[in-house]
């Protein structure tokens, strides 16, 4: 089936809206991923409909169907391979992958694919913590962890996830030592949604980061026993 990048891109965008949610995604919601207006988006969703991608029910939103979700991932694994390959193989720093990513992900074969898996020792993760889908292009069953604005001061939690899309949020928690795999111990959580934490693997046992809520709700935690699992 060809399909445009554009088509690719609402199918991307639908599948994460989607993901652990049982609900249809709205209009609104695809609008607002995409930076798109609404009028623009019901035009593409009907092309989708069309091709048997999506299943569409007026004023109730979309879903993917089995063969959109599998382009869905087929494009997102792609995404996450890139990420991790532009980080460990070409210096790309962490910040800089997604828009790169972005503009390679519809344009590479699948051996390009399968190299790039080999040469990374297939990983389960991309450098932001995204699980990648499997070459059979099943869905991750990886869970991501929860907002670390969930948790309360004293808990200690582990860095499952964080978004990708803003670089210089991905530079500002960089800076501070807070990337996938580092344990925090959780120092206060403000009513108005500043996060309070501490690197439980500084040097430095006073060293502490403040994540505004703005980049708080990009980071996504667990406890360390769920973290293991």
């Amino acid at each position: 089936m060809m399909l445009s990048d554009v088509m690719e891109d609402y199918l991307k965008a639908i599948y994460q809206l989607q993901e652990g949610r049982d609900e249809r995604v709205k209009t609104s919601a695809i609008a607002e991923a995409l930076d798109v207006t609404s009028p623009t988006v019901t035009s593409m969703l009907s092309k989708l409909e069309e091709r048997g991608l999506v299943d569409r029910e007026k004023y109730r939103g979309v879903v993917l169907t089995p063969e959109g979700e599998t382009v869905a991932l087929e494009v997102i694994r792609h995404h996450r391979l890139l990420e991790a390959y532009l980080t460990e193989h070409l210096d790309y720093d962490w910040s800089e992958v997604h828009a790169e990513a972005d503009r390679l992900e519809h344009h590479i074969s699948e051996d390009f694919e399968a190299r790039v898996a080999a040469a990374l020792d297939d990983p389960d993760v991309d450098p932001h913590g995204a699980p990648i889908p499997s070459a059979e292009l099943e869905a991750p069953e990886t869970p991501t962890g929860d907002a670390i604005s969930a948790f309360e001061a004293g808990d200690r939690v582990v860095v499952r996830e964080v978004a990708d899309h803003d670089p210089e949020i991905l530079s500002y928690l960089a800076e501070h030592g807070v990337e996938p795999g580092v344990e925090l111990e959780i120092v206060e959580v403000a009513p108005f949604g500043m996060v309070t934490a501490r690197p439980l693997e500084s040097a430095d046992t006073e060293t502490q980061v403040s994540l505004p809520q703005e980049v708080a709700r990009h980071v996504r935690v667990a406890t360390p026993v769920d973290a293991q699992s």
